[in-house]
């Protein structure tokens, strides 16, 4: 039984007591607010830690001690639980069994990579989807971080229990798509020696050069001799594909994969842009004013209409995206549907949420997050711009500078919300100051321990975990049985970057309960007892690597 399911019994446990004691005219009847169970600071009061009495104090008209003596006196303790305490000014902790503790030892190795999982999500299909940038450049440290996120969350929801599908938006249709083949066309002709000008707004970056230059060599003057518009067709349509295929190697080298690349233009090739169109007229939700489709978003509640079509009859992004939508829920039937997008699209999410619900999905199944900027520095120093093309610093040149690990762990070590700092020197130290060599170096450690069990032939899965009773042993044991709650809470919160935190903890007291605790020595029977101990680690600590996409190093 995991450590999860302790703090739920509590949560069941603390509603018991206070009914017994309002039964008991203990407690007088007040509706009972949200039960919140915690992990105290100062391990010496305990493992868990409820503060309901402070929430009852003014409503019941006592003071938060005095209750929490009230309701502890009604308490019925789960088997996991040995002793309860009542601390000022109003805490009711709880402390654990040593016994449950070495239980949860031999469960962690009995589950191995699935301790952790749950059947938090029972099953309900799920979508993510992330990074879809745009085919017409390079993927840049930006789109990496939301990468990342995307990629994390979706082994955090699996490992919770939803069956999760990922997928990338392919926008390879429209304005932006045009823009692109007449820019490469451009600059293809100039490779030829050719006069071309740019188109205005065209796309400027030097990758446009090098892209131009490499049709250039493989098709010669092919291009040349055609007509104009067919020209502009066919190679706007390989430098797409030879983008897609870039973007595609940068993601394999980050670690990412998705089920599902979803082409934007099928949504007009299968007809949901027109299913959803009629749908919107017929509850009379679109009107035509100023020679363009809208929106009547302002009668659903948004400050102002939005476009859906323009004077020229192409859909603007915002009709895209309702029919991309309208597919995952109606044709796709995805139960939750979260999006990962960068910052710049913050704007966005209320006009989708209240488009959703007009067309009778709940708001809640759409869920969006927001990823915040990303500064890279070296040191004190902020890199700007590429050392390459000049214009932007690509994913692919961070990857080959510190590896992937090094971007995963950092891109995933802050909240998607808050702004990040990259500190390029950081993540390639082989130091402690360093997180990620930290947490990977605990799992180096621990394997280089177990080889040398192996060498020297020691059997430890017989090994009595009844022996672990020292500090250092009993805190690693409360850090490992802290997993499944991570997942839990990442899962609920949609907050991967815990898992960062989760790690590095479970690194610093593993490392600490390494110096204190010869794990192979003269006694066999502790020998064999600390090496489960250290083995059950392994498994915790490769699970949190995996969640994160991380390697797990055997030697570093």
């Amino acid at each position: 039984m995991d450590k999860l399911l302790v703090k739920r019994k509590l949560d069941l446990c603390l509603q018991d007591a206070v009914a017994a004691a309002q039964e008991k005219g203990e407690l007088i009847s007040v509706a009972l607010p949200e039960i919140v169970i915690e992990h105290p600071q100062d391990a010496a009061h305990g493992d868990f830690a409820c503060g309901l009495p402070l929430k009852l104090a003014r409503p019941m008209k006592l003071s938060p001690l005095d209750i929490a003596q009230r309701i502890s006196k009604c308490i019925s303790l789960p088997a996991e639980i040995d002793r309860l305490s009542v601390a000022a000014p109003g805490f009711i902790n709880f402390t654990v069994r040593d016994g449950w503790l070495w239980e949860q030892v031999e469960t962690i190795l009995s589950g191995g990579e699935a301790y952790g999982n749950l059947s938090l999500g029972k099953g309900v299909r799920v979508q993510v989807e992330f990074v879809s940038a745009n085919p017409t450049g390079p993927l840049h440290v930006g789109h990496g971080r939301g990468a990342v996120l995307g990629s994390a969350l979706a082994n955090v929801l699996a490992a919770a229990g939803y069956e999760v599908e990922k997928e990338y938006y392919l926008n390879d249709t429209g304005s932006q798509i045009d823009n692109f083949g007449q820019s490469l066309y451009a600059r293809y002709q100039q490779c030829r020696g050719r006069e071309a000008r740019m188109p205005e707004g065209g796309y400027l970056g030097d990758y446009m050069v090098a892209l131009a230059k490499d049709i250039s060599r493989e098709y010669g003057d092919k291009f040349l001799t055609m007509p104009e518009e067919e020209a502009l067709a066919d190679i706007g349509r390989i430098g797409l594909e030879k983008m897609l295929g870039n973007i595609k190697e940068d993601l394999e080298l980050l670690g990412i994969e998705f089920d599902v690349w979803f082409s934007e233009k099928t949504l007009y090739q299968k007809g949901q842009y027109d299913e959803v169109m009629a749908m919107l007229r017929n509850k009379g939700c679109v009107v035509e004013k100023e020679n363009a489709t809208w929106l009547e978003t302002s009668a659903l509640g948004e400050d102002k209409d939005n476009v859906l079509v323009r004077s020229d009859g192409s859909p603007t992004y915002f009709a895209s995206d309702i029919a991309y939508h309208y597919d995952k829920f109606y044709g796709r039937k995805f139960h939750h549907v979260i999006d990962i997008w960068g910052a710049d699209h913050q704007g966005h999410i209320s006009r989708m949420k209240t488009v959703a619900g007009a067309l009778g999905i709940d708001p809640d199944q759409l869920k969006v997050i927001t990823y915040q900027l990303v500064t890279l520095r070296r040191g004190r120093e902020i890199v700007r711009l590429s050392k390459r093309s000049g214009d932007i610093v690509t994913l692919r040149e961070l990857l080959e500078e510190v590896g992937r690990d090094a971007c995963r762990f950092t891109f995933l070590s802050r909240s998607a919300d808050s702004q990040m700092d990259f500190d390029v020197e950081l993540a390639k130290k082989k130091s402690a100051d360093n997180p990620v060599y930290y947490v990977q170096y605990a799992h180096a450690r621990i394997a280089s321990i177990l080889r040398l069990a192996e060498q020297r032939n020691i059997d430890y899965s017989q090994g009595e975990v009844s022996l672990l009773s020292s500090e250092p042993e009993l805190t690693l044991i409360r850090r490992l049985v802290l997993l499944p709650e991570t997942v839990e809470s990442a899962a609920i919160a949609l907050q991967p970057h815990y898992l960062t935190y989760y790690a590095q903890d479970l690194a610093t007291v593993f490392h600490s309960f390494y110096k204190q605790c010869r794990v192979v020595s003269g006694d066999r029977a502790l020998t064999r007892a600390r090496l489960k101990l250290v083995r059950a680690t392994q498994v915790v600590l490769a699970k949190t690597l995996h969640l994160m996409g991380m390697n797990t190093p055997e030697e570093m």
